[in-house]
Order: C-alpha cells, then structure tokens, then sequence
C-alpha cells in the first residue's frame, strides 16, 4: 500500500479534496475549485503538484480534457466517472430535453417529462427518490474540464437551491436561456462559472436566477 506521508501536504490536501468531491458529485474538480479548497492561489502550483501526484500513482490525467482527473486505485487501475452495476437492475429516468454548456442559447425553458426515458443504474441516483430526477442532454463544451462533454447525457436532481460549487441547470429569466454551470452566490449577482479554460463566466441578478437541478451524475454515450 502506498504512503501518503510521503506527499507533502499539499499533496495530500488536494488529493483528499479530489476525493471527497468525486464521491459527492460523482465527476473531479476542475483546477480552480481545487485551489480555493486548498487555499492555493496559483493554479500553477496547483498544476504542478497534481503532475507530481500522477507521477506517484494517485492520478491519471485525460487526454480528452485539459484537466480531467482520474484517481488510480492502489492496484494501478483508473477510476471510471460511474461504476458499472448489473445491467438488469436499472431505473428509467425521465429525459426532459436539451440543456447548454456553453454560452446560453435558447433550447429549454422547463423541466417537463417529454414522453422519452433515459436507463440508469441506481447508484447513478445516489439515493435519490426517482420521483425527483430527470435528464438532459448537453450541448456545447463549456464543461469539458468537469468530465462533460457535448452529447452527453446528465442525471439532475429537481432542487431549486444549490450550494456555492455546485453544477446546476439554471434558468435565466431575463434571457429566456438555461445553462449548465458551477453557481456561485456573490450576494446581489450570481456568477455562473464554466468549466472551460477559455470562457468567462456568466454573471447575472440573483433575482433573475432560477435553479431547476442540481448534476448528480453524467452519462457518457458509447460512439
């Protein structure tokens, strides 16, 4: 078994902070949210002590993202974004339409069942009564280095409140627009941050922002 006490601290903080938010979101943490919960201000330094953690064995970085993050299991085995489970047991969740993750367009102003259904496994709900899920298709690739890419399918779970960090469907009144987006409350305007190395966040009046679900966990259809 590996010794963390061979890390420094850094290292063990940030590698501690991936794995509590992959088990509570089910997808890793993008480079900044990882130095604000580890009080690193450059991402830099963040970057760097992550290539010293994937040199180590903790962690596998993606080719398809520029910070996509996989832990490695003290086999050497990469994690996955979903554990697979018996094909028999599933649930069928509600596909509600499409939902942006890039600049907001306008594509879906509710979430309503369409009739279509998607197939999940029930760990993909994390406990999460059926009642009180749906699904959405992304479009665009403004959270690409959150594990989610255009196509895919996300699982939501139906909240109107959400907590600073997390990944919700937004409704943006004003603009007849809904986005994908981490939402952070900065008290009179809401900032809506993508995942995307190139984009800049979305800032709109709090009062004219209606979150619709939190992400509980992302589908990535086979090609």
């Amino acid at each position: 078994m590996r010794d963390r006490q061979k890390l420094s601290e850094k290292q063990r903080n940030i590698l501690r902070f991936i794995e509590t938010h992959i088990d509570t979101h089910g997808f890793p943490p993008t480079i900044r949210q990882i130095g604000e919960a580890t009080g690193i201000a450059s991402t830099s330094v963040v970057n760097y002590n992550l290539n010293k953690l994937v040199a180590a064995g903790y962690l596998a970085r993606s080719a398809r993202s520029s910070r996509g993050l996989r832990l490695v299991n003290k086999n050497g085995k990469k994690g996955v974004m979903q554990p697979v489970s018996n094909a028999m047991s599933v649930i069928r969740v509600p596909m509600a339409g499409q939902i942006v993750a890039g600049q907001p367009i306008p594509t879906y102003t509710d979430v309503q069942d369409s009739g279509d259904a998607v197939e999940v496994a029930p760990m993909m709900l994390r406990g999460v009564d059926t009642s009180d899920v749906f699904a959405l298709r992304v479009r665009g690739d403004s959270m690409i280095d959150a594990m989610i890419s255009d196509g895919d399918i996300v699982i939501f779970r139906k909240q109107s409140i959400a907590n600073n960090g997390d990944m919700v469907a937004v409704w943006l009144d004003e603009r007849g627009e809904t986005t994908l987006k981490y939402f952070y409350n900065e008290g009179e305007r809401v900032r809506l941050q993508p995942a995307h190395p190139t984009m800049d966040p979305i800032y709109v009046s709090a009062a004219h922002c209606q979150i619709q679900g939190r992400v509980l966990s992302v589908i990535r259809p086979m090609v």
